[in-house]
């Protein structure tokens, strides 16, 4: 029925993690199924490898390039921000459940993290293309907070149950548990990415080594006292960023896993869920998540990120509202049950409605919020199938395949199209026949090509293959025409009547821009200058190398 919901999801617009929490429900002691579900420890345990399944299969998909925009801003949010939200969430709860300063603060630190498994599943599910600060910034988030969460809901679980140790202790723990995390992550995940390029294996045998290797740093970090969670997803971007044959098994397994975990996830969440029991809960737990929502999570992102870092109020906004509750603070909820904690029940229910509240108001609006916002960027085509070849043990070729629907290449001779240096089509299935190419064939609509090219090609070649409708898009986001990032900006003044200083016209326009929009430029930065609105549309590393135009009036 999960899987099957998928298609439910697809039609009205529903996030799938609420559809799976509802077939659990459903299936509960309240429901249809009538089980009787309530093994908090076994249900602790299903959600812990869940988790540590899904942050595996995130890391291996997180790109190294995202940490250059993306890292300092989301560790701020990961500690800073978790503190503040945990903070300023508890204290409301304290006043609207009647609780002890402690008690409050409990209920603060369960909901204070984002969820990974509803941040990934939502973005990507939803076919959105962020702008990079953006985009890193949230991802790194939700793989790297759980600690400073997991760490609030301990001191404060052991506290109300008599069983805290000293301030000192504590604060050991803390620094343990991001300290161990992030080494044991970095470590192993560099040895293993390594061993795992090296091995020759039986295709189907990388997935299970990985996973099992995975889940070994996972344990053996928690054993040491630090985050396997933090651990887990570390190592799975360094693997993922080693690039060889084993990725290119390893990754469509692990999308099954992680999808086999997310349900299985929820699902037991759902039947651990008494809807009875909840009603007593239900109108104060909805003014904790719309204080979490609208007021906590807004105030703990702009404390974290304005002072430090020079996003944009929109962005702002949009990390604020993209502060995605899911499986986590679920998870947390059970410490409280298992630590003997009174009135635990409390924790559990006001979790689930937050989590449930969460993922309906902000997950089927994170799209609609994007485009508002405007920090989404247009998409590009991207190939219908990749492959690496497996011919060189690095920097390897892969075979990408795409579906001609652009007429800037119909009816172009292939030697006349500006293909990256090293890059060929290998051949071309016209009308379900193969023909071997040359440079005097003249791609048709509805050809698929196969393009042999590395991996650092792939913006350029997808750039190339862009539909009618992905360029229309892409016209009416950057303008109709771009500049190279190059440009002498003296020439641009001159060209355009800007007035600039004598060490202004000196500059490059891709160095103006940046300097402008803060010095770390992504695809999307723009500023409105002179009557021109100023499109940040291609990077390399910190340079701009294209810059879109739009004139006013």
């Amino acid at each position: 029925m999960s899987i099957l919901a998928s298609r439910v999801s697809a039609r009205i617009g529903l996030p799938l993690l609420p559809l799976f929490l509802g077939i659990g429900m459903l299936a509960g002691v309240d429901g249809l199924g009538l089980i009787d579900f309530g093994d908090y420890n076994l249900a602790y345990l299903i959600g812990q490898l869940a988790l540590a399944m899904i942050l595996l299969d995130g890391g291996l998909r997180t790109r190294m390039k995202t940490f250059r925009v993306g890292l300092r801003p989301a560790l701020s949010l990961a500690t800073l921000g978790v503190f503040l939200t945990s903070g300023l969430t508890g204290l409301f709860a304290m006043w609207v459940f009647d609780l002890s300063v402690f008690q409050g603060l409990l209920v603060g630190a369960i909901v204070g993290s984002t969820d990974a498994a509803a941040v990934f599943s939502m973005l990507s599910g939803q076919g959105i293309r962020l702008n990079e600060r953006v985009g890193a910034t949230l991802e790194i988030e939700s793989g790297t907070n759980d600690p400073m969460a997991i760490f609030l809901t301990l001191i404060l679980s052991q506290t109300l149950a008599g069983s805290i140790d000293s301030v000192s202790g504590t604060l050991l723990m803390f620094v343990e548990q991001f300290g161990i995390g992030a080494l044991a992550g970095i470590a192993s995940g560099w040895l293993l990415g390594r061993l795992l390029r090296w091995l020759d294996l039986a295709p189907g045998l990388y997935s299970l080594l990985a996973a099992a290797m995975g889940f070994s740093v996972f344990a053996l970090t928690n054993m040491l006292g630090g985050s396997g969670f933090l651990a887990i997803y570390l190592a799975g971007v360094m693997i993922g960023n080693i690039r060889g044959k084993h990725l290119e098994f390893i990754l469509p397994v692990h999308d099954g896993l992680a999808w086999l975990s997310q349900i299985g996830l929820f699902l037991t969440l759902g039947l651990l869920v008494t809807p009875s029991e909840m009603v007593d809960y239900a109108w104060s737990s909805v003014l904790v998540a719309v204080v979490l929502i609208f007021v906590a999570r807004p105030l703990s992102v702009l404390l974290s990120l304005k002072p430090f870092f020079g996003f944009r109020w929109r962005e702002l906004a949009f990390i604020s509202w993209v502060g995605l509750r899911g499986g986590v603070p679920i998870v947390l909820a059970i410490f409280p049950v298992i630590a003997g904690v009174e009135n635990a029940s409390l924790y559990f229910n006001v979790a689930f409605f937050v989590v449930l509240i969460s993922l309906i108001l902000q997950g089927t609006t994170i799209g609609h919020m994007a485009r508002w916002l405007k920090v989404e960027v247009p998409s590009e085509t991207a190939p219908a199938r990749r492959r690496l070849l497996g011919v060189l043990p690095e920097d390897d070729y892969e075979m990408f395949v795409y579906k001609v629907d652009s007429k800037r290449v119909e009816n172009t001779p292939l030697r006349m199209l500006r293909f990256p240096s090293g890059a060929v089509v290998a051949a071309i299935f016209r009308e379900h026949v193969m023909i071997h190419p040359t440079g005097s064939t003249r791609l048709q609509a509805g050809d698929v090509a196969c393009v042999i090219a590395r991996t650092h090609d792939l913006n350029a070649i997808n750039h190339l293959f862009n539909g009618d409708a992905e360029l229309k898009r892409e016209r009416d986001f950057f303008g109709a025409f771009a500049l190279s990032g190059e440009a002498s900006m003296g020439d641009v003044a001159d060209a355009y009547g800007l007035t600039l200083s004598l060490w202004e016209r000196e500059e490059t326009l891709g160095a103006f821009i940046a300097r402008r929009v803060g010095g770390y430029p992504v695809v999307g930065d723009d500023i409105d200058w002179h009557g021109i609105h100023w499109v940040v549309q291609d990077v390399e590393g910190n340079n701009v190398t294209r810059v879109g135009l739009r004139l006013h009036g």
